[in-house]
């Protein structure tokens, strides 16, 4: 259940390619982030694998059958959106209970799956209330908990926290994730949030013009990034890509070296100003501006000392260098 293929799979409006032709698999229980800057096509994936988008050449198959032609709800597949989409007139029972009537199941079967899915949820004591009682964080609960009770082959979420203050949005994704390590069932999740990625996410698919730039874990985008796309993307703060005699020095056409990775010490190859400091209690970020060099981003514990205007010197990692060449690749 929830294996997910997609073979050649393009998708064109006119004669624009939103999609050039990708292939992807997505193993069954994955939870699988779609990532990428606004525009980059990550929605538009999600959708064709939803069927809420026909695609313009390639196949879709869901758990080894041909899904490529099948219109969303024979899919198998149940989606959360950005927006809640409940019924404001219903309770929080009859909105989830909604798309078990609607397909006609055992009234009985439909109140132990809502049953069930309140409980997992932490909704038991909401069931009565209206959307309109609810916090935001709730109400996307019961989103969710309306596809739960389907029992979907794979939960397909696109975009579903983007409505939700920060902390909200801390304490959701931590709910979805143990969601998933509770069904076990297949998840693809569509954010520009790089952070969500990184925390959610089984294996990443970084998207950047409909095109995949990098498939992987997390940890293997983040040490190994294919790309200068992949290595300025992933990471918060981003890696610190440098042109110039300091990447001809080490043989390629762009350094990448991350701001935890450079050391500030007495005497390095490296010497500047710092402009702005942030200091955030455990870690404190530096814009160092560096002659040759440019504005580097550097990354130490919360009691370093140096702020606006004084001097310093610093030194990179030589073990935690990035050289990529002149296509943006990354050099072995």
């Amino acid at each position: 259940m929830g294996k997910i293929t997609l073979s050649n799979v393009r998708k064109s409006f006119g004669e624009v390619d939103v999609i050039p032709s990708l292939d992807l698999s997505i193993e069954n229980g994955e939870f699988v982030v779609f990532v990428g800057p606004s525009g980059c096509g990550k929605s538009t994936l999600l959708r064709l694998i939803a069927g809420l988008e026909d695609t313009t050449s390639g196949a879709i198959e869901i758990d080894g059958k041909d899904a490529t032609t099948l219109p969303p709800a024979k899919r198998g597949l149940a989606m959360v959106f950005q927006s809640y989409a409940l019924y404001p007139h219903m309770s929080v029972k009859k909105n989830i209970l909604f798309p078990l009537k609607m397909a006609g199941m055992d009234p009985a079967e439909a109140e132990k799956r809502v049953a069930n899915a309140a409980k997992v949820l932490n909704l038991t004591n909401y069931l009565d209330r209206r959307p309109g009682q609810l916090s935001g964080g709730q109400r996307q609960r019961v989103a969710i908990g309306r596809a739960i009770v389907r029992e979907p082959a794979a939960f397909l979420f696109d975009e579903p926290l983007s409505n939700l203050d920060a902390a909200l949005r801390v304490n959701m994704r931590q709910e979805i994730s143990e969601l998933h390590q509770t069904l076990k069932t297949t998840m693809i999740y569509v954010t520009h949030d790089q952070v969500e990625a990184m925390t959610m996410a089984d294996k990443i698919v970084v998207l950047n013009a409909g095109r995949i730039e990098q498939v992987g874990s997390p940890l293997e985008l983040y040490r190994a990034p294919a790309n200068t796309f992949v290595a300025g993307f992933i990471g918060s703060p981003k890696m610190n890509l440098l042109g110039g005699a300091a990447a001809e020095q080490v043989g390629a056409t762009t350094l990448g070296i991350r701001p935890e990775h450079i050391d500030i010490v007495e005497d390095g190859p490296w010497r500047g100003v710092v402009g702005l400091s942030e200091h955030l209690g455990s870690d404190t970020f530096l814009k160092v501006n560096v002659e040759g060099i440019g504005t580097l981003t550097v990354r130490g514990s919360g009691e370093i000392p140096q702020r606006h205007g004084d001097s310093i010197a610093l030194r990179p990692q030589a073990d935690k260098l990035h050289r990529f060449g002149p296509d943006g690749k990354a050099l072995k």
